[in-house]
């Protein structure tokens, strides 16, 4: 029997590998495909199927590594914020989604925690970034990029991911376990 570390580090591997290729497909869209925050798919599904840490290690890796072996996003200050931004996604979603009661509507609550709180961080990451660079990061940037730049990714995640987490407990492929399951079900 394969342990659940080995499991999670295969997944984990999975997400990380989507996250680097699904920009490809979404970038053939000209009008939105960068809009639609392709690699917040992976890191938010990593979080909430792996548990925490593992979403955090994908979320924070993957727009750094597809810098350096793609070029984009850029490294400074793009790919930067996205590690912290996607870091707190896939580690909010798997943290929140392990603590809380598998309820109805909880996914959806869980996403769109984890989707404020990446945004923030983004913003705060953005606004440290501006003042080492010497330039300025605005309240009006922090929405465009934050909000309106990224309503068809946000529209995206909410239709998308509560149906593929949902699909995957039920097949039984997640590997977060509430804290409330039973010792043989973690």
């Amino acid at each position: 029997m394969i342990s659940l570390r080995t499991r999670k580090l295969t997944y984990a591997a999975l997400y990380l590998a989507i996250a680097l290729v699904l920009p490809f497909i979404t970038g053939q869209i000209p009008e939105i495909g960068a809009m639609l925050c392709p690699m917040h798919i992976p890191a938010l599904l990593c979080g909430f199927m792996c548990g925490w840490p593992w979403g955090l290690a994908v979320g924070f890796i993957a727009p750094l590594l597809r810098s350096v072996l793609f070029g984009m996003p850029a490294m400074f200050p793009t790919g930067v914020a996205m590690a912290f931004e996607l870091a707190v996604y896939g580690g909010t979603a798997g943290l929140l989604y392990h603590l809380l009661p598998r309820k109805k509507g909880i996914t959806y609550a869980v996403l769109v925690i984890s989707m404020i709180a990446g945004r923030i961080v983004w913003g705060v990451v953005r606004v440290i970034l501006a003042g080492l660079s010497g330039s300025s990061f605005t309240w009006t940037l922090f929405l465009a990029g934050a909000v309106t730049n990224a309503v068809p990714g946000i529209i995206l995640h909410l239709a998308l991911i509560p149906i593929l987490v949902i699909a995957m407990d039920r097949a039984g492929l997640s590997l977060n376990k509430p804290k409330d399951a039973a010792p043989s079900e973690r």
